[in-house]
C-alpha cells in the first residue's frame, strides 16, 4: 500500500463514523484510528460547586507497622524504591507466605516484593542486607516508578 492510498483511507475514515480500520497486504499492515471527540464540559452556575474527579486515596496504616517495634532512627534507614510501573503484590499467589514483612531479615538477591507490569510478574530483589523496619504500599495497589516500598534498618 502506498502513501497515495494511505491518505485517501485517512480522508474516507474522518468522513465516515468508523473508529478504526486495519488493512493488510503483502506489503505490511497499516491501522488507522479516528481521534476520540474532546468531552463537553458544562459550566454550572457559581454557588454550585460539582466535583469530577474523586480526591486522591489516603494510605491505610498498616497493621504490620502498629505491631511493629520502635522504628530506629529515620535518619539511617534506607528505602527501597519501586524499579517500574506496576501493581506491587507482597505473595507470589494468595495462598503463599508475605515475601516480606515487618521484622523480616532481607540480603541481597532476597526478594521482597513482587511487581505486575503489563502482564508480566517481576520479582524485585533486595541490594542491601538489614531488617525491614516498615512496609509503605498496601497489598495489590499500583505503584509508580522510584515509589518508596520499603523502610529497611541496616544494621
Amino acid at each position: 500500500m502506498d502513501l497515495k492510498q494511505i491518505h485517501e483511507l485517512i480522508k474516507i475514515i474522518n468522513k465516515s463514523n468508523i473508529g478504526e480500520i486495519s488493512i493488510e497486504d503483502k506489503d505490511g499492515k497499516v491501522t488507522i484510528k479516528q481521534k476520540e471527540e474532546a468531552p463537553i464540559t458544562v459550566a454550572a452556575p457559581a454557588h454550585q460547586v460539582y466535583t469530577t474527579q474523586a480526591p486522591a486515596p489516603v494510605a491505610a496504616a498498616q497493621p504490620e507497622a502498629i505491631a511493629a517495634p520502635p522504628v530506629a532512627k529515620a535518619d539511617n534507614l534506607i528505602t527501597i524504591k519501586s524499579p517500574m510501573i506496576g501493581t506491587f503484590y507482597r505473595r507470589a499467589s494468595p495462598d503463599k507466605p508475605l515475601m516480606a514483612e515487618v521484622g523480616t531479615e532481607i540480603a541481597p538477591g532476597k526478594v521482597v516484593c513482587i511487581i505486575e507490569a503489563m502482564k508480566l510478574f517481576n520479582e524485585i530483589e533486595s541490594e542491601i542486607k538489614g531488617t525491614i523496619v516498615k512496609v509503605l504500599v498496601d497489598d495489590a495497589s499500583p505503584v509508580e516508578y522510584d515509589q518508596p516500598l520499603f523502610l529497611v534498618d541496616p544494621a
